[in-house]
């Protein structure tokens, strides 16, 4: 079992062609399904002590892969029981229960176990379950000690991450082969509980992945501050916006950071506050980047702002109001390195009405501003315009505070001016954002946030060295 972090990420489709490109090479349905059917076993037999087991199957290949697993834990001397709603359909599925062997109970007398295992639907599946799958299987999983879901809690959609009906949650989820976008995405992923990856032997390939901590080194011993990355931060006439994504920038390792526009006295002393209106301090090559939008307004000032910033040719953080007053198509036109990071409010102002998965909206957006876009929300999906995505999964819950957005943007302005390839760095300064929180805990505000990105990058230095 290995944990989601850097893990490549398939959609259904994706992962049947996986499956069929191995069956193809010479694998075959029925081998696939006894490594899955291993897999599960040998997992569910490290997690759940000596308590017994409830296998819960369904009609297809997901429920194979259950009957093999009882199987399996059988085989390791486990009290195992199976319960099924439906008989097997398909070779492999009927050859399954077959090498079982023991008893099937009907699924709506299945008396509860402390272990369940639910290999009831996997990606497949587009509907709701069944009244008479749905409520004994939540009546058996609110008995469980330990609730498993084998590849997904049946009842979620695969690919963009919906709940169809009532769906328990799960303390484990079992991935097969590859982690699904259900398992970062919510409303699913909150029932996906802990999510593991099972690998089967099957050749993987994709653009998509689960965000993992950065390999993030210290400065070397030559650098200055402006080796370092510098940052730009336009404030708007919310003063402490701008304040907090420059703070952010700060603590998050830019070497020098700027904040236009600004008079304030408890700013800290090593931010530097300038004025727009002297000899286009924009132009200033050493800027890596450029953050424009907290707290900017959307009034003519704040236009006028934006054009300012639009016109340089730095790197271009947009965030907050600023989203408001653009176009995809002036942002393509613009051309060059540009970071846009809207929660759903701000991505529908600027993209119009969302079609498909937040994934599928995130990467058609980017591709279509020529920008990287972190879609954030409670789960974020960051899109460059090649193609590539990553997801991150569930965080923290008390990110949900005011300016905790302008932390983010100061975090990733302060990794993109840093250099090298601007979706990496984007990557890193969402996962310092995240990993900030929950160095914090419970209760915290975004001035706490952007302090603790200090100590969060500190942190992942270390680990990248060892």
């Amino acid at each position: 079992m290995t944990p989601l972090d850097g893990t490549i990420v398939l959609d259904a489709a994706a992962m049947r062609a996986a499956e069929q490109a191995a069956i193809a090479a010479g694998d075959s349905v029925e081998s696939l399904m006894q490594r899955a059917g291993r897999a599960i076993g040998d997992a569910v037999h490290r997690l759940a002590g000596a308590h017994a087991v409830l296998v819960v199957c369904g009609p297809g290949n997901n429920g194979g892969d259950g009957y093999l697993a009882a199987a399996r834990l059988r085989a390791l001397g486990r009290t195992v029981r199976v319960a099924a709603a439906a008989a097997p359909r398909g070779a492999a599925a009927i050859a399954a229960r077959e090498a079982w062997g023991g008893a099937v109970e009907p699924l709506a007398a299945a008396k509860p176990a402390p272990v369940l295992i639910d290999s009831l639907y996997g990606t497949g599946l587009s509907r709701a379950l069944a009244t008479d799958e749905a409520d004994p299987l939540a009546r058996l999983a609110a008995s469980a000690a330990l609730a498993i879901a084998v590849d997904l809690p049946s009842g979620v959609v695969s690919d963009d991450g919906a709940v169809l009906g009532e769906v328990p949650h799960y303390h484990v989820t079992l991935a097969l082969g590859a982690a699904k976008p259900a398992h970062l995405l919510q409303p699913a992923s909150v029932r996906c509980g802990a999510v593991r990856v099972l690998p089967l032997g099957i050749a993987l390939s994709g653009d998509t992945r689960a965000l993992a901590p950065p390999l993030l080194a210290a400065p070397p011993v030559d650098s200055h501050k402006f080796s370092r990355g510098m940052v730009a931060v336009i404030r708007g006439r919310m003063a402490g916006a701008g304040e907090l994504a420059a703070r952010a920038a700060m603590c998050a390792g830019a070497g020098y950071v700027s904040l236009f526009g600004a008079t304030m006295p408890q700013a800290p002393h090593a931010l530097v506050r300038r004025s727009l209106e002297r000899d286009d301090p924009l132009a200033d090559a050493r800027i890596g980047a450029l953050v424009v939008g907290p707290g900017l307004g959307r009034d003519d000032h704040a236009r006028d702002l934006l054009e300012q910033a639009l016109a340089s040719e730095r790197a271009l953080l947009i965030d907050g109001d600023a989203l408001h007053l653009l176009t995809p198509e002036r942002l393509r036109a613009r051309g060059g390195t540009i970071v846009l990071t809207p929660h759903a409010g701000e991505f529908h102002a600027l993209f119009g009405e969302v079609h498909g998965s937040k994934l599928a909206a995130a990467r058609a957006a980017a591709e279509r501003a020529g920008a990287v876009v972190v879609y954030k929300g409670p789960d974020t999906v960051i899109a460059a315009p090649d193609g590539r995505a990553l997801l991150a999964g569930e965080a923290s819950s008390w990110l949900s505070t005011a300016g905790s957005g302008d932390v983010l943007a100061g975090a990733i302005a302060a990794r993109v001016a840093g250099g090298g390839d601007a979706f990496e760095a984007v990557a890193a300064g969402v996962w310092l954002h995240a990993a900030a929180a929950r160095r914090l805990g419970a209760g915290f505000i975004a001035d706490d946030l952007a302090e603790a990105l200090a100590p969060a990058l500190a942190a992942v230095i270390r680990e990248t060295r060892a």
